[in-house]
């Protein structure tokens, strides 16, 4: 380039650096010592994948489930809960009880693994002693409610 050419560029500008971003210091780093920058509005999704959607039968066994149940009919497995079992669990084909002192943790830990055990057992239908209503014997009336769905 001649020496008498105007310089369009110079090497020598600012404007051309990109912005420095400010040096973070290590105690910058806590939570709270620095503002949080504002998030983007989480998106709305269109539709709901097919999978997502929870399922009335979820949970399910092969055998039957017949909730609350106040009398065990012979041949059936029973799900006990509590020290009360209901009438006619003597004659009952597979009796698992989730909590025999009633505490509903124990009984959800145990859930699951006490509805495949019974269905193992070859009983046709799995009858469910009587559940409290409250706290996470809510939850565990769900799970028993949509294991006890039509299929």
């Amino acid at each position: 380039m001649p020496a008498s050419a105007p310089a369009l560029f110079s090497w020598r500008t600012r404007a051309a650096r990109p912005a420095r971003e400010p040096r973070i210091a290590p105690h910058d780093l806590r939570p709270g010592s620095r503002p949080e920058p504002p998030r983007a509005a989480p998106r709305q999704q269109a539709r709901r994948c097919a999978t997502s959607r929870p399922l009335a039968s979820h949970y399910a066994p092969r055998a039957r489930v017949r909730l609350d149940a106040v009398r065990v009919e012979p041949g059936e497995a029973v799900l006990l809960f509590g020290s009360r079992p209901p009438t006619g669990h003597e004659t009952a084909r597979a009796s698992l009880n989730l909590s025999p002192a009633g505490d509903p943790a124990e009984a959800a830990a145990r859930l699951f693994g006490a509805l495949r055990d019974l269905d193992a057992s070859g009983a046709e239908t799995i009858a469910v002693a009587p559940i409290p209503e409250d706290g996470l014997g809510e939850a565990i009336r769900d799970r028993l409610a949509r294991a006890a769905a039509p299929r």
